[in-house]
């Protein structure tokens, strides 16, 4: 700090290999440091620098009562503690600072023959006379034995987890398991195509998205623990897989339950939906191939049946309602024709338009005879002698025509006694007949309704076409024995690496 410190001397200990620092003297300077303990205290040191002093006034020895006695003392002795050569001090090994320094460095040299004594020139092979070869060869013996030693465990846990799993798999698969036949396959649903179908209707119609849902449907039904029971009741499931030729990991047990047989089902019968296409692709396993044929077509009359059920509601109701709306109107009908009968047999008149016409150009003739006969009569007593017979005779025509034409008009407008009226009969078959044309209408719209309904309920039919017909296979199909015994050994070398690793990660975690 106040002095300027000599240069540090640099030499190296040769056996060690440690470089250790020769520090000079620090010459009197100028300006001495502070060797006052009031003044160092007023110097403003640092917590860090305090602690440098006092773990370099250790290194020296120095018994110091406080941080600043020790940063006094280290002065006194001529000792900066805040150079940097003496930072460098508390990280020197005490083995390097106690080795004596040389005033030059020492090289190795050449060995003469003859004159180097053979005690002194390095031994190739064992620098240290035989001491630390032995040990470094005992050592590495000690790491190949541990290393042999590991590996034969390792070897041994492999072959115990892994290869005798893998190999009673392999000796179950190609020994003892009993070949089982498979029979594929493949089918699809598919609508009813409707004349009347509309452009967005018929966007998806023949492809597998218009019966997805159904295809669906019939595969959770052919998975299900009812088509199962349809099978055993039909062609005896459970019989066939508990015959004693089978071996016993495949074979049912004589009194096995429902949801054992219902396990084994789900494994000997394998069905998958393909939705870009449509097909519902099916696989029934059974021990020998003429039962695995058979239980196909019998699942595949499961299907149709119930493919077949699927809509069998929705076309019933369509049909039963316009039917139903059929019949109501044609009865109507009836009543309204039978009503025009019956008014047409009570009053005798067929037609009352024709009839009222009739009467109207009676009325209208004897009118103009009337007018006829008063202008005769007004002619003849123009005259100043009229002839009295033709007046008289002139004048009961006129009576009777007029008494005619009251009764016509009397017939049409009033009813005696119990024939009614004509305009009264008229009115009432009007009525009829109008009800009548309004429930012919009706019915004849129910049937088009009806019509319309066996249209829309035949479009709903759905039927199952086979692509792949069931036939029995003549060699078995499973057990696929290399296959199967690969991937237990894979299943297996799975496990254990898992379990290894998870042991080892534990047993770090538990050291640490």
């Amino acid at each position: 700090m106040h002095g300027e410190p000599a240069a540090p001397v640099e030499d190296t200990a040769g056996a060690v290999g440690i470089r250790v620092v020769k520090r000079a003297k620090v010459e009197d300077a100028p300006n001495p440091p502070e060797t006052d303990l009031s003044a160092i205290q007023n110097e403003g040191l640092t917590a860090r620098q305090l602690r440098m002093a006092r773990r370099l006034a250790q290194k020296h020895d120095i018994a110091a009562t406080s941080d600043h006695d020790a940063v006094r003392q280290l002065r006194l002795k001529g000792v900066d503690p805040f150079e940097r050569s003496s930072m460098l001090e508390l990280i020197v090994p005490d083995a390097a600072r106690q080795v004596k320094p040389v005033d030059k460095v020492q090289l190795p040299r050449k060995a003469e023959p003859n004159k180097v004594p053979a005690s002194e020139v390095p031994s190739k092979t064992d620098p240290d006379g035989g001491g630390q070869l032995s040990q470094i060869q005992v050592i590495q013996r000690d790491i190949a034995r541990r290393r042999r030693r590991k590996l034969a465990y390792l070897g041994a846990r492999l072959l115990f987890f892994v290869g005798l799993p893998s190999f009673v798999a392999g000796y179950y698969y190609y020994d003892i398991a009993t070949p089982m036949y498979a029979t594929d396959t493949e089918f699809v649903i598919q609508q009813a195509d409707g004349a009347g179908s509309t452009a967005l209707g018929g966007l998806f119609s023949g492809t597998g998205f218009a019966t997805s849902q159904d295809s669906m449907t019939v595969q959770s039904y052919l998975t299900s623990r009812d088509a199962m029971l349809r099978l055993d009741e039909d062609a005896g499931f459970k019989a066939h897989f508990s015959q004693p030729f089978i071996d016993p990991i495949q074979r049912l047990s004589d009194d096995a339950t429902n949801e054992e047989a219902y396990d084994l089902y789900s494994d000997v019968v394998q069905i998958g939906y393909d939705p870009t296409e449509g097909i519902v692709k099916m696989e029934v396993i059974a021990a020998d191939p003429a039962t695995s044929a058979e239980y196909s077509h019998l699942l595949i009359e499961y299907a149709e049946e119930r493919v077949d059920q699927l809509t069998q509601r929705l076309r019933e109701d369509q049909m039963a309602g316009a039917r139903d709306s059929f019949e109501e109107a044609e009865q109507k009908m009836l009543s309204a024709q039978n009503r025009v009968l019956e008014l047409q047999e009570q009053l005798g008149v067929l037609d009352p338009v024709a009839e009222s016409g009739s009467v109207m150009t009676q009325v209208t003739a004897f009118e103009t005879q009337l007018r006829e006969r008063r202008l005769e009569l007004e002619q003849l007593l123009s005259n100043r002698r009229p002839n009295e017979a033709r007046v008289a005779g002139v004048r009961g025509d006129i009576g009777r025509l007029q008494a005619m034409i009251d009764e016509l008009r009397g017939e049409m407008t009033d009813g005696s006694g119990d024939v009614a009226s004509l305009a009264r009969v008229s009115a009432e078959q009007r009525v009829a007949e109008t009800d009548l044309q309004t429930r012919t209408a009706l019915m004849q719209q129910a049937l088009q309704q009806l019509e319309t309904a066996r249209i829309e309920a035949n479009r709903q039919v759905r039927y199952l076409s086979l692509g792949v017909t069931p036939i029995a296979p003549d060699e078995p199909t499973y057990p696929r024995a290399f296959e199967n015994t690969l991937l237990a050994f894979l299943i297996f070398s799975g496990i254990y690496l898992m379990s290894s690793l998870t042991a080892s990660i534990l047993r770090e975690q538990v050291s640490s």
